[in-house]
């Protein structure tokens, strides 16, 4: 298995279809004036699934395909809280591989129909992203078709690293100020790994700071004690944060190339995404507004960015 690098993130960032790359990134004078620093918003909402995740998705999915793992009889499956389905599911269709999405029976219900509309077999089980990953792996290994876990697989975390490269080239090019940190929400870890391991040699002098519900605090925990920490449960409106068990792998790569790990409770998460949709105007998922609640509580004195990693809502969403 390859191994996560700033030489495959950038290599493979021509790889990922134009869809999702370059996506808008610039500096907002309303947060900028809220803050007292330069805010710079790298915006993942603008293509066809409204997140960040098909960047690493569509390599991930390569990468089986050309190994012979998948194929026209051979499929893929996946747990996800609905954006990772939706990249793996936006890959298959256009590589003609079959894809089957367990997701908890509390699923934000677009990001279920968006999968569906791709062409993914969604099959709702349990109460959360956990007790689906469970299903996942336990039907995967019935059927025979190739499990993918989000933020186990490297080709997520380089496909999600290439943002960051976007970033580093706009400040090398004068377009962007140069950045004191990078705000990340995580999940899984998989995409504050590849935009670790991209500025971690592009930008050396830039904090990469992750940020988490207090209601879904796995990964923060685990980071901390540098070990795996699973918590009971999970309780959150982020629920593309959401998850109870720590990835090894993701959590293995964090530890290298993350310099602080924050929790915000779900008032300033909910109050944060509401002034980033007024203020940017756009969609954002509460899981996006993580990173500028986070920012909120923390002195600045430079610039910095955050990854706006989604913007598929309903209408129970802020």
């Amino acid at each position: 298995m390859v191994s996560v690098s700033a030489d495959l993130i950038r290599s493979a960032h021509v790889r990922v279809p134009a869809a999702f790359r370059d996506s808008p990134q610039f500096v907002s004078e309303p947060l900028s004036e809220r803050l007292g620093v330069p805010v710079v918003v790298k915006v993942e909402t603008a293509n066809p699934i409204g997140c960040f995740k098909g960047r690493g998705t569509w390599l991930a999915v390569a990468e089986l395909r050309a190994a012979g793992r998948v194929g026209e009889r051979r499929g893929v499956v996946v747990a996800s809280a609905g954006n990772f389905g939706q990249g793996v599911a936006y890959a298959g269709r256009a590589m003609g591989i079959s894809v089957m999405v367990f997701a908890a029976h509390t699923a934000n219900r677009a990001k279920v129909a968006a999968m569906r509309r791709l062409g993914a077999d969604v099959r709702l089980v349990g109460e959360d992203f956990d007790a689906a990953r469970e299903a996942a792996s336990a039907c995967a290994g019935e059927m025979g078709w190739e499990l993918m876990v989000d933020g186990a697989d490297p080709w997520i975390a380089i496909g999600a690293g290439s943002l960051a490269c976007e970033l580093t080239d706009a400040v090398a090019a004068g377009v962007l100020p140069v950045l004191a940190a990078v705000y990340v929400p995580v999940g899984n870890g998989a995409l504050i790994g590849g935009v670790g391991v991209w500025l971690r040699q592009a930008a050396p002098m830039t904090l990469v700071i992750g940020v988490q519900a207090t209601g879904a605090p796995a990964m923060t925990l685990s980071w901390r004690a540098r070990r795996p920490i699973e918590t009971e449960r999970v309780d959150t409106i982020a629920d593309g944060i959401a998850a109870r068990v720590p990835v090894t792998e993701a959590l293995s790569l964090m530890l290298d190339v993350v310099d602080d790990m924050l929790l915000v409770d779900d008032p300033s998460i909910m109050t944060a995404t509401a002034e980033l949709s007024a203020a940017l105007p756009l969609a954002i998922e509460p899981s996006a507004g993580a990173a500028w609640a986070a920012a909120l509580q923390r002195p600045q004195t430079s610039a910095i960015a955050l990854i706006l990693t989604g913007g598929n809502v309903t209408s129970a969403d802020p």
